[in-house]
């Protein structure tokens, strides 16, 4: 089904107008919408300021692998590759959902729903590889038919977890120097979902049509969703249509620095202090309300990632890509210092050959997911 084949016959005044329309806006405005958002400017065009720090910091090192001993309990120190399981399972039961792994020789639906069952949870699910980046591969399954067909595509080792519904979901940073009291959490990202409020008049194609972030994710939402888009929703009804916190699926990073207080330190200590090896990432989590997180309730940690992730609240419509920059830098100086502090403790950095294992893994797994 194609939202913009203007072959499509539908009542006239409705649908050739709401293509003609949605056509006109996204291939208008794609371009203008990237160009004046630096969120969505290419990797090298972010990162070259950063590379050339990162080289300066390296031959101060005197390793280009300095990161890997930021996080000696995490392999490569979370840079990219490493198993998201075995990080995941350094941290307090209480503080994360029911999660299962299953190696690729043995992903089969029936085998998922069986382990589903025994550890008493049910669809809807979230499925990710083990080793996958950026979101890539994550998806939420509602039935064991879309697990079937997510199977299909997907042929690594697998993390299948429940779906963690409460409403808030946020990515937030710490870091502590080894054998020193001083912690501190440095970056909040509060992620807002791609969805619409209906109006009791347009459709749901007509609203995101509204709706920069849904343009660019325009292909992705024909592909999902057809002729549901053609759904009017009721005045005040709200329908979320991305539910993975993944930028690239349309989701809004906003700021949420100001939620950084002593009690929220206080709390993320408590969680990482009992992680081995830890001292430099971001938790992904979801938790009912900011009340409950500061307080250390509710809070289910989906995923902690190690040196290779972001001070995500960067990525805030309006934030100065000269801040950006400041922040990508800071985000270097840091685990830089704590590289240091425990290579003088004995932590080797990553050699040439490590790194070279890991780069050739890394490309297996994505040769993998192709079809």
């Amino acid at each position: 089904m194609q939202l913009l084949d203007s072959q499509v016959t539908k009542p006239p005044g409705f649908w050739d107008s709401l293509a003609a329309y949605w056509h006109r806006q996204s291939q208008n405005s794609l371009f203008l919408i990237k160009l004046r958002s630096w969120e969505y400017w290419p990797f090298w065009v972010i990162y070259t300021p950063v590379l050339v720090y990162y080289g300066w910091l390296s031959l101060k090192a005197r390793s280009w692998f300095f990161f890997s001993a930021s996080n000696p309990g995490i392999e490569n120190g979370g840079m990219r590759g490493e198993s998201k399981m075995t990080v995941l399972n350094k941290i307090e039961g209480k503080y994360k959902p029911k999660t299962l792994f299953f190696r690729h020789l043995t992903l089969t639906s029936d085998a998922i729903v069986d382990q589903m069952m025994l550890a008493n949870f049910w669809f809807p699910i979230i499925a990710k590889p083990d080793r996958g980046e950026r979101g890539f591969g994550v998806e939420k399954l509602d039935s064991q038919a879309e697990l079937t067909q997510y199977l299909t595509q997907h042929r690594q080792d697998l993390i299948v977890q429940e779906y963690v519904a409460e409403p808030l979901e946020l990515g937030v940073f710490y870091y502590r120097f080894p054998g020193e009291a001083t912690r501190t959490v440095y970056s909040i990202v509060v992620k807002d979902f791609l969805g619409v409020t209906g109006d009791g008049r347009l459709s749901i194609a007509r609203l995101l049509a509204r709706n920069e972030r849904a343009l660019l994710q325009r292909e992705a939402l024909e592909k999902h969703y057809g002729d549901g888009l053609n759904e009017v929703l009721q005045a005040g009804e709200t329908r979320l249509l991305m539910p993975i916190g993944n930028h690239c699926r349309g989701t809004k990073f906003l700021n949420g620095n100001h939620l950084i207080t002593p009690e929220l330190r206080a709390v993320f200590d408590r969680i990482s202090l009992p992680v081995s090896g830890f001292h430099y990432g971001r938790f992904d989590l979801r938790c009912r309300s900011i009340e409950h997180l500061l307080r250390g309730e509710t809070i289910r940690i989906v995923e902690l990632n190690g040196v290779g992730s972001e001070p995500a609240h960067i990525y805030q419509p309006g934030f100065s890509i000269w801040e950006g920059w400041r922040v990508l830098l800071q985000h270097w100086r840091v685990p830089y210092a704590i590289s240091r502090a425990n290579h003088r403790l004995g932590v080797p950095y990553m050699t040439l050959g490590e790194a070279w294992g890991f780069y050739q893994r890394s490309r297996a797994n994505k040769q993998a997911e192709k079809p």
